[in-house]
């Protein structure tokens, strides 16, 4: 293939890209919720949301017949998630052998609050279990989608719901996720990136910035920062959208969380930095997923 072959393509595969987040749209939400709840992480979840799109988009384009679109993305995220769950803890990772077919007729009863709340309730459980429980009780998939979502049968779906419902209401309460430390350096510079934001001084944040820090504006591109002129957006939007930044934790991981009014009690999305030395070297902005917040739990104290 010539250069000018490859450039005539990049429009239609860019057209092609574009009406594929358009059909995701309005799942995306619904594929993270289950994700984050997985893996114990809104980070992580939106990093195995994002994984199994860019496979079921690449799938797609081997197919003869769509799917069924729905609870084919669910069998993609859910395996992805397995995938996640397999390389940080191998126990409880595989299928339903651990779980009898057989179960009560009187479920146990599970507080809907209790499971829409902090993604700590989920991730002690083993993964069968948290699995059919997020899809069943949080998500309202009927036993038939779970059973396909997972890939076995209705009577295991039930034992694996029934032993998960048991375990949750037996567990002693709500135990948060540890913080990963933040060391005293790590802290000063959160506070300084938040001073310069509130202060609008965005040639102070260019300054910050190492010269060849990266950019992943979640869901819409990935570049260097200074290519992507990431700060000429904020500075023409900051003040007509109220922004302000705190630092603390979400659920454990130290961030930047963004609230939009300035009045709000809950943030909008958060943004991640990575550092190098003292200038930022990565910056993950979640401005375009504000379903990050969904789940999260976020403090200014560790």
């Amino acid at each position: 293939m010539k250069d000018g072959d490859a450039l005539a393509l990049l429009p239609a595969i860019a057209a092609s890209r574009r009406k594929f987040s358009e059909l995701v749209v309005d799942v995306r939400p619904e594929l993270h919720r289950y994700a984050s709840r997985m893996t114990g992480s809104v980070f992580d979840g939106e990093d195995v949301v994002q994984d199994a799109l860019a496979k079921a988009y690449y799938a797609l384009g081997e197919m003869d017949e769509p799917p069924s679109f729905k609870p084919w993305l669910f069998r993609i995220v859910h395996n992805a998630a397995m995938d996640v769950l397999r390389r940080y803890d191998r126990k409880n990772v595989e299928l339903f052998a651990e779980v009898p077919e057989r179960v009560s007729d009187e479920e146990p009863r599970v507080d809907p609050e209790l499971l829409e709340a902090a993604l700590s309730v989920f991730v002690e459980l083993p993964p069968v279990q948290r699995s059919a429980l997020i899809l069943k009780d949080v998500l309202g998939h009927s036993l038939e989608e779970v059973a396909t979502t997972l890939e076995t049968t209705v009577g295991a779906v039930k034992a694996a719901l029934s032993r998960a419902r048991e375990n949750v209401l037996l567990s002693p309460g709500e135990k948060a996720r540890a913080p990963r430390p933040a060391s005293a350096e790590e802290q000063i510079n959160l506070d300084r990136y938040v001073a310069l934001f509130n202060d609008r001084n965005w040639d102070g944040l260019r300054a910050l910035v190492g010269s060849e820090a990266q950019l992943d504006l979640v869901s819409r591109l990935k570049k260097s920062a200074a290519d992507a002129h990431y700060y000429d957006h904020y500075a023409a939007v900051a003040d007509a959208e109220g922004l302000r930044a705190e630092r603390g934790f979400v659920d454990g991981t130290p961030a930047i969380a963004i609230f939009r009014p300035a009045s709000s009690p809950i943030p909008a999305y958060y943004v991640l930095l990575g550092w190098k030395d003292d200038r930022v070297a990565l910056i993950r902005d979640f401005r375009y997923v504000p379903y990050i917040v969904n789940g999260s739990r976020f403090t200014n104290e560790a």
